[in-house]
């Protein structure tokens, strides 16, 4: 048996087993007690005699009442709930005959994580919950519950597994999207309605709970017992398999990488060495640079200052730096003029004629240099001149005396002076001698003297520093970077109407002129409402969803009446708002393969499925659409009927017992009956049976957005479900959707409907087959439905889609 097989036999067959009746009071939620209803804490809630005498029971009438768990409540009932994937809500209740309520709603702003609702004007049971998607969804059971007689109610959702018991009887069993219980913290949690305004309950209930468990109905029947693994446990084991999946395709990727890095090492020696102003060091070798003694340690070049020892010079010397030397050392001196001249140094003075005479120290005594070349002339005037006190001849002011040879090192500089120049250290370079000659490296990073922001790392350059991207970032400016310029590479999240701001660590988004929102979402402003489900797409624009037209999409289109539909003659055209269909007329009914146009509706033979009426020898003859009633030959006919074991005379009139809005009359041995006509003209018009003819004021709607009033029979259309106003209560259902039979689909933005589409990675649902399965790019087979991150990746996430491999960006990285 295949995989898909052996998942619909344990989804639609099995059950969980559990031991006893009795219920682990960690896995219960007694939502009566957790509200503590009965201490009068809540209005229009009184107790009452229940459906048994075990259990309180409570009387829900009204709409003036707000049955809502605090806040502190809420949070503990729903952090037994989160992120559970089994579970059951049940309730026994008699609810009130025609009335729609929720029974119990679990929601966060606009989005209902878990909410139970009975329909008595649709006869429906529905249940809303979150997709594993992020979408609304609604699960509709055809059932009437609100008849005024008790129930016994539980819906049990098994992963995609939910199963409808009523009186311990299994109604509906369907396999649907799976329920996204990460429900926040903050969530509303309800009794009897849906919010403070709308959803209101009528009716007695007891027993509502909410088992943490498989198969949570079993409590409230316990004949129902079962022995066979759940769908849950399947879908877990499945999910498990797909874990492992991916730890094997990471694990061996990571293996064979290491592979090729050891086999790239074997028979190898390496020795890292230093390379320094064209000269290759060794490991440890050392040298001088300068004012530093250097190593080579590791492949990297580690300095150290020399320190110099203050020079302990004799008598008739003194310490002065010798060129090409670090350190001061003694040399010896001359007196000139009561001053002290070192080695080398020259003097220049004028005689009593004021001829320049020039000496150098030279053996420690001053000796007379003659000039070989005469004075160079100058350009400047006599007023720019400077006499220089080292030679005889003047130059002009500033005169570039570092062209003429300096003593200033690598990372020095020599500046002009107005007599001679001097050293100055670089930027970012220290003194190594109070002369400035030699200068070392400044390690802005070790002493904390940069300027590098978050996601870089300082590193230490000549005279300066930069900060490096960590990896996988990329650069914002000299001081930053960010993980990745999101709205350059457009990994972003900012609505197309939007400008998208990279910053340090993320973006930012803001809407566009005209257009508002939080920046990922941004809608056009338009001068009032879309109506019908109709979306503002630029400013003043509406773009209208199928079935609806007009500027603002209020006119619902009649394709009945417009003639845009051709019905089969045996079926009738009904419109409904944005759609419509072909509904099979008296006397036919479909023959289940639901044609749209109706040409599946087939006769019904009245005759032979003893839907007649004929009776005092009368007899059925089938007719097209019908059947008659026909006295045979030679027979005495009264044309009387039979109805309910009684005999109603030709031509009598009566009214339902069991519905006092339905009226029936004999004709010709046959029985009509037909739901009363309701004249809202007529002021004795029964409200009971003609609930859209109440006129009071306490029979009005009022509109989910709290701006508009409906009267009692008014109908709408809002966010993809058709709205109802009876009687003061609102009920909405899902539009009808018309049947798409292919293998993927998706609802397009703006409609409700969702349509057929040949890419499989554009589809919002496929029909998912597990044993078609898709091979990534290391040759691992993937199940359809599972999901992994891309090798070599962080944020491309790849799906498997029915044997088709889909990838797109995480948003959850973004």
């Amino acid at each position: 048996m295949g995989l898909t097989q052996l998942f619909l036999v344990l989804c639609l067959f099995c059950t969980s087993s559990v031991v006893g009746f009795g219920v682990d009071p960690a896995l219960r939620i007694s939502v009566f007690d957790e509200l503590t209803l009965g201490d009068g804490g809540f209005d229009g809630v009184t107790q009452v005699q229940g459906f048994h005498s075990e259990s309180r029971a409570f009387h829900f009438q009204g709409t003036s009442r707000e049955v809502k768990a605090p806040a502190t409540i809420s949070k503990r009932m729903v952090q037994k709930l989160k992120g559970k994937n089994e579970f059951t809500v049940l309730a026994t209740l008699k609810q009130d005959h025609l009335n729609s309520g929720v029974i119990l709603s679990i929601h966060h702003s606009e989005h209902r994580f878990l909410e139970l609702e009975s329909s008595g004007q649709r006869s429906e049971v529905r249940l809303h919950y979150r997709t594993k998607s992020h979408l609304d969804h609604t699960e509709v059971f055809p059932y009437s519950l609100a008849d005024n007689q008790w129930h016994k109610v539980s819906v049990a959702v098994s992963a995609s597994h939910v199963i409808l018991h009523v009186d311990c009887n299994r109604i509906y069993e369907r396999v649907v999207d799976a329920p996204f219980m990460d429900i926040p913290e903050d969530t509303s949690f309800w009794l009897g309605q849906r919010n403070s305004a709308h959803g209101f309950f009528k009716g007695v209930m007891q027993d509502v709970e909410i088992l943490v468990m498989p198969q949570g109905y079993i409590s409230q029947c316990p004949d129902l017992n079962r022995t066979c693994p759940t769908c849950n446990d399947f879908h877990g084991l499945v999910q498990k398999i797909m874990e492992l999946q991916d730890i094997l395709a990471k694990t061996s990727s990571k293996l064979s990488r290491a592979e090729e890095k050891m086999n790239g090492l074997d028979g190898c020696y390496c020795e890292r060495t230093c390379s320094v102003k064209g000269v290759v060091y060794r490991e440890d070798e050392g040298w001088t640079d300068g004012c530093r003694n250097c190593t080579c340690t590791n492949g990297t070049v580690q300095c150290e200052a020399i320190s110099c020892p203050p020079p302990q010079c004799p008598a008739g010397t003194a310490p002065a730096y010798v060129k090409g030397a670090c350190c001061k050392e003694c040399l010896p001196v001359c007196l000139f003029g009561g001053r002290e001249l070192v080695e080398g140094d020259q003097k220049a003075v004028r005689d009593s004629s004021g001829r320049c005479l020039l000496f150098e120290c030279r053996e420690r005594s001053m000796h007379r240099v003659v000039p070989t070349d005469p004075c160079p002339e100058l350009s400047c005037p006599e007023s720019e001149q400077v006499t220089l006190s080292s030679r005889c001849c003047k130059v002009c002011r500033g005169h570039d005396f570092c062209s003429e040879g300096h003593g200033c090192m690598e990372h020095s500089d020599c500046v002009n002076l107005e007599a001679g120049d001097c050293c100055v250290c670089k930027d970012g370079f220290r003194p190594l001698r109070d002369d400035n000659a030699y200068c070392e490296d400044i390690d802005e990073c070790a002493e904390g003297k940069h300027y590098c922001r978050e996601n870089t790392m300082c590193v230490n350059t000549p005279g300066s520093f930069m900060c490096i991207c960590h990896t996988g970032y990329i650069r914002i400016d000299d001081y930053s970077c960010t993980e990745h310029d999101e709205c350059l590479s457009g990994l972003h999240n900012c609505d197309e109407n939007a400008l998208c701001f990279n910053m340090v660590g993320g973006h930012s988004c803001s809407c566009k002129p005209g257009y508002t929102g939080n920046g990922t979402v941004c809608k056009a402003m338009c001068d009032g409402l879309c109506q019908n489900g109709g979306s503002c797409v630029s400013p003043n624009n509406c773009v209208c969803q199928q079935g609806f037209t007009g500027e603002r999409c209020e006119t619902d289109i009649d394709e009945c009446a417009d003639g845009f539909v051709e019905c089969d003659s045996k079926s009738t055209c009904v419109n409904l708002p944005g759609w419509y269909h072909c509904e099979c007329r008296d006397g036919y009914h479909d023959n289940g393969l639901f044609s749209a146009n109706g040409e599946s509706c087939v006769d019904i033979n009245e005759c032979k499925t003893g839907r007649n009426t004929c009776a005092n020898d009368t007899v059925c003859f089938n007719l097209e659409g019908g059947y008659d009633c026909r006295c045979p030959h030679g027979h005495n006919c009264t044309g009387d009927c039979i109805h309910d074991n009684k005999v109603k005379h030709s031509g009598q009139i009566w009214v339902l017992d069991s519905d006092r809005c339905s009226v029936c009359s004999c004709q010709a041995g046959q029985v009509m009956c037909r739901r009363m006509v309701c004249d809202c003209d007529n002021p004795n018009a029964d409200l009971f049976c003609c609930p859209e003819c109440d006129p009071r004021l306490s029979s009005q709607c009022l509109h989910q957005n709290g701006l508009l009033t409906y009267g009692s029979g008014d109908t709408w259309v809002e966010n993809c479900q058709q709205c109802q106003c009876l009687q003061g209560q609102v009920d909405c259902w899902p539009l009808p959707c018309p049947p798409v039979d292919c293998e993927f689909t998706t609802v397009p933005e703006g409609e409700c409907c969702p349509r057929c589409v040949t890419d499989p990675c554009q589809a919002d649902t496929i029909r998912n087959d597990i044993t078609k399965t898709c091979t990534d790019e290391h040759n691992i087979s993937r199940f359809s439905g599972s999901s992994w991150i891309k090798h070599g990746t962080e944020c491309t996430l790849c799906q498997c889609k029915n044997g088709h491999i889909c990838c797109s960006v995480d948003p959850m990285c973004l």
